[in-house]
């Protein structure tokens, strides 16, 4: 299957599918109305309106008034009764049975559904968000395939320029095109439409490396406690609004959040904060502006604790001025942390500006060396045509992107996913790619 086809599959929804869903759905309904008719049809059975049997009963009932009245043993007809009785409830626990599994069956199908409109909704959001870096790359991927009959050394050499265009970086564009040199020869592909399938292939490839997909998506938990997330990253870049969206979603996945003001350097970081914390409803440890942020990192935790909260968010400060006072600063606030929680951090998350470039690649080497960073986010990637910095800064660095900001809303905070952000970028060529495959 081609790799076109395949993200196609994973993140459109197929109008056929659905409809034959709705078909297998409204099927099973007829099955449970048809089990219901047949268990209403059978019932008669254990209450006979047969004269006979209501003489009988009517016996029974005769006897069993007369035991009360004048204390006679009747057993028989108390045993004849327990023997319908128990008839009675073995057929009421089959029904509740059949009840059970058929809405045990509803559940797994909703929740099957609901994970494909997960999917559907968050390959659309990257689709959207990556609209900018999209028209532009797809526009000039499309132009050089235009203007050559066929793939050549000139042909990866203007693929190169395009690719650096789009902020991948030097050394993942120079190892990319090397790649796909030996991919194209391997498969002895010599039409240049055929090449813009293998680049998209590519571009996952590469992100992942010899990590698996699971390993490096999604944030660390810890399952024995309170889980603390700690964000760096320098002012300007969207940190505490990410920190604002994070915790709205992690609450809305019914976690306990609490967040601790550690940015007292920056003018207004704390009220900011706080002002999010209002908004999503989320408890903030602060203290006055100038504290030592290790300080209120440290209440943070002991106001976590004593509420029982899954996750602790700490902001910290980001001026990059004097990189000894940073480095000094995240490794004290890093080593209270360690002590009241072994273990955590759990995520050291750095937050860069998508729209900066290769401004975001030198941030993010520096604030590496003044801390053990786990993952980055990247905000505002809705607002850059360069969005292959994704990808520069995961193989120059070896550090996974986390989470990406895909708009100002405050559900617009995604966690990072190669395949989505791959569809988001080859979308339009996928969507040409299979007419012209229906054509053919």
């Amino acid at each position: 299957m081609s790799f076109f086809k395949k993200l196609k599959e994973k993140f459109v929804k197929d109008p056929e599918s659905d409809e034959k869903k709705e078909e297998q759905q409204a099927h099973e309904t007829e099955d449970s109305e048809d089990r219901e008719d047949s268990q209403e049809s059978d019932a008669p059975l254990s209450g006979s309106t047969d004269p006979e049997v209501t003489d009988l009963q009517g016996e029974t009932e005769t006897k069993e008034t007369e035991t009360t009245l004048d204390g006679e043993d009747a057993a028989e007809p108390e045993v004849e009764v327990e023997e319908e009785t128990v008839e009675s409830s073995v057929v009421d626990d089959d029904e509740e049975n059949v009840g059970a599994l058929d809405e045990s069956m509803t559940e797994d199908d909703d929740r099957e559904s609901q994970e494909e409109d997960e999917k559907v909704s968050i390959a659309s959001k990257f689709k959207m968000g990556l609209a900018k870096t999209r028209n532009s790359f797809s526009t000039k991927i499309n132009d050089l395939v235009a203007r050559y009959r066929t793939v050549d050394e000139d042909f990866f050499e203007e693929l190169e320029e395009v690719l650096i265009s789009a902020d991948v970086g030097v050394t993942t564009v120079m190892e990319m095109i090397e790649e796909l040199e030996m991919e194209v020869k391997r498969r002895n592909v010599q039409d240049p439409q055929k090449v813009k399938e293998i680049i998209s292939e590519k571009l996952v490839e590469i992100y992942y490396g010899d990590d698996r997909a699971e390993e490096i998506e999604g944030l660390n938990e810890n399952p024995d406690g309170l889980t603390v997330y700690l964000f760096v990253g320098v002012n300007g870049v969207g940190k505490t609004t990410t920190i604002g969206k994070l915790a709205h979603r992690l609450k809305r996945e019914g976690k306990n959040v609490t967040l601790a003001a550690g940015d007292t350097f920056r003018a207004g970081a704390i009220e900011q904060l706080e002002e999010w914390g209002k908004r999503v409803g989320v408890n903030v440890t602060k203290h006055s502006e100038g504290s030592d942020p290790a300080a209120v990192i440290y209440d943070g935790i002991q106001s976590a604790k004593s509420k029982n909260a899954d996750v602790l968010i700490c902001d910290t400060a980001g001026r990059l001025q004097n990189k000894v006072n940073l480095m000094n600063e995240l490794s004290k606030v890093k080593r209270v942390i360690e002590r009241e929680i072994p273990g955590a951090p759990h995520e050291v998350l750095l937050v860069l500006d998508a729209t900066t470039g290769q401004n975001a690649m030198s941030q993010a080497k520096t604030f590496s060396e003044a801390t053990d960073v786990s993952g980055i986010v990247l905000s505002k990637l809705d607002g850059t045509a360069k969005g292959g910095i994704v990808l520069a800064i995961r193989n120059e660095l070896e550090i996974p992107v986390k989470l990406v900001g895909l708009g100002e809303k405050v559900t617009d905070l995604e966690t990072f996913d190669a395949h989505a952000f791959v569809y988001g970028l080859f979308a339009d060529m996928i969507e040409e790619y299979e007419e012209e495959e229906e054509l053919s």
